[in-house]
């Protein structure tokens, strides 16, 4: 089931192919920030760059062998990340910085990175989604990163229960073949944002 799954997803993501450029809810809707606002954009915004969503969703893959603090302490990294990118915009490269975290991913399913190395790649994710919000008052980025945990969150559990449903049927190619479609997918982002 998951070989077939793998070409028809890394097909439809490289045809969505626009590394956390999103555009952000509030800008397609035009939209004021406000403490409501501020929630429904930090709600959708995870869904809204592929490459987020991917990692978020792959996770799963190493979630499934660490404790479930492991995850929530991810997410809490994350938040540090947009804290961080409020008080300190403007990284250079961030973007690029972002697709390449899914080729770290892989390599950390693969079993040639320690897991260690997801905790930097979340932080700087969650780095990346700050940049929308820059300029907002308080409230209505309190709300936004409340959002953005609820959301985060709620995407990790399900991938993870989802995972844990089938995880005897993972074998090591099916694995392997995971993580060679993270970096697959993780360079072609990284092109994208190279180029674009």
């Amino acid at each position: 089931m998951f070989q077939r799954l793998i070409p028809a997803g890394a097909g439809l993501a490289l045809l969505l192919a626009s590394p956390a450029l999103a555009h952000h809810p509030m800008q397609i809707m035009h939209l004021e920030p406000s403490a409501l606002t501020g929630l429904m954009s930090g709600l959708a915004h995870p869904l809204l760059g592929p490459d987020h969503l991917i990692f978020l969703i792959a996770l799963a893959l190493v979630g499934v062998q660490r404790s479930g603090r492991w995850m929530i302490s991810l997410l809490a990294v994350g938040l540090a990340g947009t804290a961080l990118g409020l008080a300190l915009p403007g990284l250079p490269g961030a973007e690029l910085l972002v697709s390449l975290t899914l080729v770290v991913e892989g390599l950390v399913v693969a079993g040639r990175l320690p897991t260690m190395f997801l905790v930097p790649a979340f932080a700087l994710h969650g780095y990346v989604l700050s940049s929308t919000v820059i300029g907002w008052e308080s409230t209505p980025v309190a709300t936004y990163l409340l959002g953005l945990l609820l959301s985060q969150g709620a995407l990790l559990l399900l991938a993870l229960w989802g995972l844990r449903q089938s995880v005897d049927r993972i074998t090591a190619s099916t694995r392997t073949l995971l993580a060679g479609g993270l970096i697959g997918l993780g360079a072609a982002f990284s092109w994208t944002a190279l180029v674009g």
